[in-house]
């Protein structure tokens, strides 16, 4: 836990010292969500910086339209842009949540792991708030992406953010599911808390 808050203020320094020193102002969700990057190797303070500069994005209003992610020509794509939006940054917040959560999760509780069965326990808790993290920024998800989907924007594709209406279309059909993926891993999490909790003085 000490390890988590150590990073947590590291991420937010760096946070603090971008915002200081920044050569602009950074209002807009489109400001916020250039911030955010995936390194090849993503350490926990990389993925709380991502969290960080993604919660902005929700938190913030959006831009004028000739600043969009993608051209915008009249006021119904403008309606779907927002929607698909924020759709997209929660579904990078699981996806971050999930990352960060790996950190902590102990796949297998091995026998040999007995001594530091307290410690592993407090790890577990903590990747196990991440995942519940997740399932809330899934709920989110879905809410933004039944408004893209409605009839009247059926024949509206915005192609500067292909992958955007993608990730739409496959929520929608029921492809792309978070939440069936995060209760698999909180449930198989559940199991490993359930044997280090099991073990004693006999088991090591």
């Amino acid at each position: 836990m000490k390890r988590f808050f150590k990073l947590l203020s590291a991420a937010a320094a760096l946070v603090l010292f971008t915002l200081l020193f920044s050569s602009y102002a950074i209002t807009f969700k489109e400001q916020y969500y250039k911030l955010y990057h995936v390194h090849y190797q993503q350490y926990p303070d990389d993925v709380m910086e991502n969290i960080y500069w993604l919660e902005r994005a929700v938190a913030a209003d959006f831009a004028n339209p000739q600043f969009a992610l993608t051209h915008i020509k009249d006021k119904k794509d403008w309606e779907k842009y927002r929607y698909l939006f924020m759709m997209h940054v929660n579904l990078k917040l699981i996806e971050q949540h999930m990352r960060l959560g790996r950190t902590w999760d102990k796949k297998i509780a091995y026998f040999y792991d007995a001594p530091w069965k307290e410690e592993y326990l407090r790890d577990l808790e903590t990747a196990e708030r991440c995942y519940r993290a997740g399932l809330y920024y899934w709920t989110e998800a879905k809410i933004w992406a039944e408004k893209a989907n409605q009839s009247k924007f059926k024949f509206l594709y915005l192609t500067g953010i292909q992958n955007w209406e993608d990730e739409s279309y496959r929520i929608d059909r029921g492809e792309l599911n978070y939440e069936k993926v995060l209760n698999r891993e909180l449930t198989r999490l559940q199991k490993v808390k359930e044997s280090f909790i099991a073990m004693d003085e006999n088991t090591y």
